[in-house]
Parts: C-alpha cells; structure tokens; sequence
C-alpha cells in the first residue's frame, strides 16, 4: 500500500528506476522496523526475567522456613512450583518432601537431574545462605555419658546444625579468641541451632565462667551416667590405648582394704557429678541445664531425644521410627537415611565390651559415690537410680 501510494505520488509512473528504488528503500525500511521490534521485545523479557533472579538473591536474613519458599519459587519454572508447592503441602517431613518432589519431576531425567541440583533443604541451604554463629547450645558433659550418641542423634534434626568435632574451645583453646571460636562453626539459618559437643567442658573450672562471659543465655546439655559404670567405661577406653597402664583397682583406691578411694584420678572424679554442677550453677540457672540420662538413652532414646528437642524449643521430629536396636553394639542406631545404604551406627569404638572388675571393687565404689548421687539427685530434682 505505501509503496503504491509513494510510486504514484512521487515518481512518474514511466520511469521504472525510480519505482525500483523506492521499492528496495521501503522494503529495507520495513525489515529495520521488523528487527527493531524483536530486539526490543527480546531485552524487556530478559530484563524481567534478571530483575526476577535478582530479587531471589536478597533474602539471607530470613527464616529457613520463609527462605525454603522464596527460593523454590526463585528456582523453578512456574508450571514446575505448581508441582513442589502442591506436593510440599500434601508431604510434611523433609523425607516426604524429597520423596514427593523425586516423584513429581519422575517424568523426564532432564527434569530428575534440574530437581536433584536444585532441590534444598535446610542443610543445604544454609551451608549457601547461612552465617556461621556462636553455638546457642553445648553440650558439656560427661565423657563416656554418651554425648557422642545424643549430638549424632540430635544434629539429624533439620533445625539443628552441629560441629562434629570437639574443639575444646573453654579448656584448652580460649586464648585464640571468639573470633577463632566462631570461624569453626557450621553456616546457619537465623532459624537454625548451632551446637557443639566437648565432654570435658563440664569438669573443667574455668569452663562455666568463659562460656557465661560469651553469652548468659546458653543452653546446656549434661550427659549424665551411672559413675561407677561410667568409671569402667572410662578406664576399658584407657586400657585400649595403653595396655600397659595398672589394673582398675590399683588406680581407684588408695587403699583398696580400707576402701579409700582416690579420688584425684580423673576417672574417679568426674563422677562426682555435684562437685562439678555446684561450678556451674554459679553462672547458670538450673533451668538452662538439662540433664540426660544414659541409661535412658539406651533403652528408650525416642524419649530422651524429645526432651531434649523440648529443651531446646525445637518441634519434635525425632520420634521411635528414627532408630533401631542394634544388638551387637548393645545401643540404639539411627535407622538407614535415604542418601545411604547402611544404618547409624556410632563407631566401632562405641560399645566395646567392659573389663571384668571384681564384685566387691564395684560395691565399695557404689558405697563412696552414693552421698555424692543423692545430693546430686536432690539439686537437679530427679531421681536417676543408679543405687
């Protein structure tokens, strides 16, 4: 139409030059128009889209739960969050949100191989978004209580991050500073609580003032056993490294005829369990230390566990269909995760088999620790029976 207009208008409709040119110009004019309008429509959707990434990114200081949304609709393509968003409402559990998204991006591997890079939970997220904090919570004591047991336990909780090594920070570490303290620690959620274990915080005297001085508001944990059991314990692990160290006997007692107990090996003191907690409670109230039974902890750690995830103002995850019996190690193990093909279980230097200690040495030790238990009993308000 424009050209003819043009052709007509401005040429002499003889002269077939000029009707080709004004051709060729208007064609050339409407191919840059053409062009133009597909650049520019092209930039506007790339720019929404980067600004829509963008805008994914700025949400470090969130909660887990808040950030878990946000970047599952960040991630994903629209018709994909219609899939997660619909399934993480039917599935409550981590595990059931893997299992119900794996199934829902089933179709294609293309979308299974998207999916297993993208797909976050709160470990995973937090080692990318989170910030490495001082610990909320330790857990303090007592070696051979089974601490190692309850961290293993607990840190499988998704609102929990937890060292796995003891750095002894409050006993042999102090004078590297907080700032060393802190560097150790596992990244986490605002949300999220950040543990550490070290069992011989708890006999150690400086320990309760340092960690008051970092913060009043920490919580503790007391892994708490039979001290005569403990005592035995405590020595087999001795004897494995050292076989040539003297017998039980020689080193509990002074005078074994007399039943004199020496109470400056360290195997033998560290049960004195109110000696110790009488330290602490110059710092700390009763109220932000709990107590944990080992004994417990064996026969029902289900319960133990949902105490201390009561202490620690978490929701109870941890139930009865988290562990299983292991009868060759005599104590609980976690049952197989879904990323693994074998149970936790604590290494092979849990649940060794005791040294054989004469009937009598274990009645005299029970006998020197019983005021020691029933004051200790009285302090915490609970009974533990190990009489």
């Amino acid at each position: 139409m424009a050209y003819r207009f043009l052709s007509s208008r401005i040429v002499p409709s003889s002269n077939r030059f000029s009707k080709r040119f004004v051709f060729l110009f208007m064609l050339s004019l409407s191919f840059t128009y053409l062009c133009y309008s597909i650049l520019y429509c092209g930039s506007t959707i790339m720019t929404n889209q980067t600004f829509e990434e963008r805008s994914c990114l700025h949400h470090k200081n969130v909660g887990g739960k808040k950030l878990l949304q946000k970047l599952r609709d960040c991630t994903f393509p629209t018709d994909m969050r219609i899939v997660v968003n619909e399934t993480l409402t039917q599935q409550g559990s981590n595990h059931a949100r893997n299992q119900s998204i794996h199934s829902a991006f089933s179709s294609t591997h293309a979308r299974n191989t998207v999916f297993s890079e993208v797909m976050l939970n709160n470990i995973t997220v937090a080692q990318k978004y989170g910030n490495k904090k001082l610990p909320n919570a330790l857990i303090v004591g007592v070696k051979k209580g089974g601490t190692r047991a309850v961290l293993e336990f607990i840190r499988i909780h998704p609102d929990v991050r937890a060292l796995g090594t003891e750095p002894h920070f409050f006993d042999r570490n102090y004078d590297r500073g907080l700032d060393w303290y802190r560097g150790l620690m596992p990244r986490t959620l605002d949300s999220q609580i950040t543990l550490e274990k070290t069992p011989s915080y708890f006999v150690t005297r400086e320990a309760p003032r340092r960690i008051a001085s970092m913060s009043q508001d920490t919580k503790l944990i007391v892994v708490v056993r039979n001290p005569v059991t403990r005592a035995i314990s405590d020595y087999t692990q001795t004897l494995s490294k050292k076989p040539d160290i003297p017998s039980f006997e020689e080193l509990a007692f002074k005078n074994r005829s007399l039943a004199l107990v020496d109470t400056s090996w360290n195997a033998i003191r560290i049960g004195m369990y109110i000696l110790h907690l009488e330290n602490w409670l110059q710092y700390f109230r009763l109220s932000q230390i709990h107590f944990v039974s080992g004994e417990r902890l064996i026969t029902d750690p289900a319960g133990e566990l949902g105490r201390v995830q009561d202490f620690l103002g978490l929701k109870r995850i941890i139930t009865d269909k988290h562990f299983y019996f292991n009868r060759t190690k005599g104590f609980p193990c976690l049952k197989k995760p879904e990323s693994s093909s074998q149970p936790r279980c604590l290494g092979k230097s849990k649940g060794r088999t005791h040294v054989q200690i004469d009937r009598e040495v274990i009645e005299q030790l029970r006998d020197f620790y019983r005021p020691f238990n029933v004051k200790f009993y009285e302090t915490v308000g609970h009974d533990f029976r190990w009489e």
